[in-house]
């Protein structure tokens, strides 16, 4: 089957059929994160280490717990204007107004060009419309500031696999699972992708 015709369900990202990736895609807008300075982003740094640590040990059931908390840190913003744009451009999200969506998204990275999450909502954007280039490059660029985010990795892994490269799709899954072990739909497709890239290998 080809990867438009799978689907999954996922909280915060994407799915693999190519309708549901734009809604879970869209989903990952509502995640936000911001560099904030100095002695709040030390707390928040240090916050995020153990949430991580504390993430790569869970069961499942702790997981969904902690998986909350981090989007919970990552989403805290620190700007009013930051704040504004990135409700804007969700809400045209939903609207289904992609190009108001680009526009507010942004305005957002140049107006906070270190905040993370602005390059993640708009490559969600990007996605949707499937500009699956610009979608990718917003993702690398999301995670140099903040490598951590599984979402946007596995967003990234999906993009490979869309373009017909599973080798790459496979690293960037299991690098997702590498951080957040029990992340369903990850898992889903590291199990889908492994026995072909394995296979081909041979």
């Amino acid at each position: 089957m080809d990867i438009r015709g799978r689907s999954a369900t996922l909280t915060v990202v994407m799915s693999i059929a190519s309708t549901n990736l734009k809604g879970i895609v869209a989903a990952t807008a509502l995640l936000v994160t911001f560099s904030i300075p100095s002695f709040a982003q030390t707390a928040d740094s240090k916050d995020e280490e153990l949430l991580l640590l504390q993430l790569s040990q869970a069961t499942p059931e702790q997981a969904m717990n902690i998986d909350r908390q981090l989007k919970a840190l990552w989403a805290q913003s620190g700007s009013a204007s930051a704040d504004l744009l990135l409700e804007r451009g969700r809400e045209a999200l939903e609207d289904g107004d992609s190009l108001a969506a680009i526009q507010h998204l942004t305005a957002l990275t140049d107006h906070a060009p270190q905040f993370a999450e602005a390059w993640h909502v708009r490559a969600s954007v990007f996605f949707g419309i499937e500009r699956f280039g610009m979608a990718a490059a917003d993702l690398e660029y999301a995670l140099t500031l903040n490598p951590n985010n599984y979402e946007a990795i596995y967003g990234l892994g999906l993009i490979f696999e869309i373009v017909d490269r599973p080798d790459k799709a496979l690293d960037a899954y299991e690098r997702a699972l590498a951080i957040h072990p029990h992340h369903e739909e990850v898992t889903n497709a590291v199990n889908r992708l492994k026995p072909r890239v394995e296979g081909s290998a041979l």
